[in-house]
């Protein structure tokens, strides 16, 4: 078998054992952090098969997208951007979501910021944590099993929750509420790629009162 084939072939599996558990749970999760009637963008919507799922589970969801490389099937409205502006007026959304995106950008922050602009009220992201060598290197097999079949970047550009927390205060966005408890896993595979290694985060942007008060 070839190394192409190979890479095909784990693809394959990762789909049919994690992908749709995954954005299922994803779903729920996520649409207990967002009320009813939000106007929401998926930024690096992939194929919109989890933002569609968000859509069904919330009452009254407006869901878009944005891509580096759009799909002719997305399942939701999705357009073209180039990774670092996003095509919108200012405070367009009520916010923006972030699923395994931030993860492969070695510089985050800028496309932050610019979900910042366009949003009104939150910003609500999925990623991951690596406090050790050990988080890392898992993550870096699940980065590659999952994404390599598909030719995404993979920077590797875990961060510790000091770092997420740094980010955020530059931003001037304060957490919500945090979630980690994601059975994304089936079993025997949890116990390894599940542990704490995932989160998910409702991130409140800051009224300019509140940032004075701070400053």
């Amino acid at each position: 078998m070839s190394a192409s084939s190979g890479i095909r072939l784990l693809g394959k599996i990762h789909g049919k054992v994690v992908f749709k558990r995954r954005i299922s749970v994803l779903a729920e999760k996520l649409a207990a952090m967002l009320p009813p009637g939000t106007r929401l963008l998926d930024v690096g919507c992939g194929d919109g098969k989890l933002a569609a799922l968000l859509r069904e589970a919330l009452h009254g969801l407006e869901v878009e997208g944005v891509e580096v490389h759009p799909r002719d099937d997305c399942a939701i409205p999705s357009r073209l951007f180039d990774g670092s502006h996003l095509p919108f007026p200012d405070g367009f959304f009520d916010g923006c979501l972030f699923v395994d995106v931030l993860h492969h950008m070695k510089d985050p922050l800028p496309l932050l910021r610019e979900a910042c602009r366009v949003s009104r009220q939150f910003l609500l992201v999925k990623d991951h944590l690596a406090e050790n060598t050990l988080d890392h290197w898992t993550l870096r097999l699940m980065d590659w099993v999952g994404n390599r079949p598909h030719g995404v970047a993979l920077p590797y550009a875990y961060l510790s929750a000091s770092q997420w927390q740094t980010l955020y205060s530059k931003l001037a966005l304060s957490v919500e509420r945090t979630v980690s408890d994601l059975p994304l896993y089936p079993a025997p595979f949890s116990p390894l790629f599940g542990r704490n290694l995932h989160f998910i985060s409702l991130l409140k942007k800051q009224t300019e009162a509140s940032q004075t008060l701070r400053q």
